[in-house]
């Protein structure tokens, strides 16, 4: 797709999760149910009313294109692999963090387009902000009425690493980490918001261990591209996405200076010094 074309979706996509954020609040201030899906991860009335409206919005919008959403039935991987433009959505990226009323939830809208994103919109409900970027056009990041501002990354200049992490972020391979890190701040968000920090230059680096799916990182994929930073696996490379009969990523890691050889001091057990 053209740029000019991504760019005339960005407002309607924009304003589809702004309706999904008026569901997701409404049911955040009441009582809601919660159950467990098969992996045990949880799932509330919100995630599922977010999903019908996202869904139906975006059906909507583009009817040609077709939609994967963490709250929908599993598409066939003989079917979607034909695919080469369709939207990649979490309605609540962040659930536990719903529940645990930290206000530190998103809505994760991307576009993909021949297994990379293409456009990346991550809205922030308590909050209002909406972060979103379009492929060779920038990464920008929005309060309400307010005008949008580019957001850059930030380069690594030494000193004190700045590191994103989740309040979950406890066991052993985060511990070698810090090891490794030497001297290094914490800043503690929720969902795709770590990422958003490393795209806005708040902090220097995310690292991600274990799986995730693909609904978690193409939003945010190509607004640290567009920031100036990368997201990439232990190999060093850009995720794609839609490529096998899974949507499982492997570990993950995002930085903000992507000069900087972040991966020679980060092997993937955090054993400071071991190679890959």
């Amino acid at each position: 797709m053209e740029t000019k074309e991504i760019i005339k979706l960005l407002a309607p996509v924009s304003r589809i999760a702004e309706q999904a954020t008026v569901a997701i609040l409404d049911i955040y201030h009441d009582a809601y149910s919660i159950v467990k899906k098969a992996d045990y991860s949880p799932v509330t009335d919100a995630d599922l009313a977010s999903h019908d409206i996202i869904k139906a919005g975006l059906a909507a919008l583009t009817p040609e294109l077709p939609v994967i959403s963490e709250e929908d039935t599993v598409i066939p991987f003989e079917e979607r692999k034909k695919w080469s433009t369709y939207w990649l959505v979490d309605p609540l990226d962040g659930t536990r963090e719903y529940i645990n009323k930290t206000d530190e939830f998103v809505i994760n809208i991307a576009l993909i387009d021949h297994h990379v994103p293409i456009l990346g919109v991550i809205y922030v409900p308590v909050t209002g902000v909406v972060y979103y970027a379009i492929q060779n056009y920038g990464a920008f990041k929005k309060y309400r009425a307010e005008e949008p501002e580019r957001i850059r990354t930030k380069s690594w200049q030494g000193g004190k690493v700045v590191l994103a992490a989740s309040i979950r972020s406890s066991d052993q391979r985060y511990q070698k980490l810090k090891q490794c890190l030497g001297d290094y701040k914490i800043l503690i968000r929720g969902a795709s918001l770590k990422s958003c920090l490393v795209a806005e230059g708040s902090a220097d680096l995310y690292v991600r261990y274990g799986e995730t799916s693909e609904w978690d990182t193409a939003a945010a994929q190509v607004i640290i591209d567009e920031a100036g930073g990368a997201l990439m696996g232990w190999d060093g490379l850009p995720l794609k996405y839609n490529c096998t009969p899974s949507l499982l990523n492997d570990s993950f890691i995002v930085v903000g200076d992507k000069s900087h050889d972040w991966l020679s001091l980060i092997p993937e057990d955090s054993l400071c010094g071991v190679a890959k």
